[in-house]
């Protein structure tokens, strides 16, 4: 499934996916690979200028994860232009969620928070 949301003309679409192959459910590790595909939508340019995650297991365990910018990146986003990109989040669980936002600079200076929708994390494809 994929999970939108929209604000200040930028649109954040997330999917999630399940990977098997690097995970050790005898272990209580789990890989959950996610896709990001950031849209500019406005009329200015805006730059990415950091991300906080909020991601939370089956178990009701949180954990924030805050940094500058995404994989390394602080995208600058003309209008009608996307930034798309994927990282992955590890669980002792079989399943979580994942919420947050990216705080964000247009090109008049005014900074403004992106808030990401919450999307789930499940071993399951149909629950992804």
């Amino acid at each position: 499934m994929t999970v939108e949301s929209d604000f200040h003309h930028i649109r954040i679409q997330t999917q999630s996916v399940y990977v098997p192959q690097r995970s050790n459910p005898l272990l209580d590790q789990y890989l959950f690979a996610y896709f990001i595909a950031i849209l500019n939508d406005g009329g200015l340019p805006a730059t990415l200028l950091s991300r906080h995650w909020i991601i939370v297991d089956a178990r009701g365990r949180v954990e924030e994860v805050k940094g500058l910018g995404v994989v390394g990146e602080q995208p600058r986003i003309v209008p009608g232009a996307s930034f798309e990109y994927s990282s992955a989040c590890p669980l002792a669980t079989q399943s979580g969620i994942m919420r947050g936002f990216y705080h964000m600079i247009d090109d008049r200076g005014i900074e403004f928070s992106v808030p990401i929708s919450p999307f789930k994390l499940a071993i399951h494809a149909s629950l992804n």
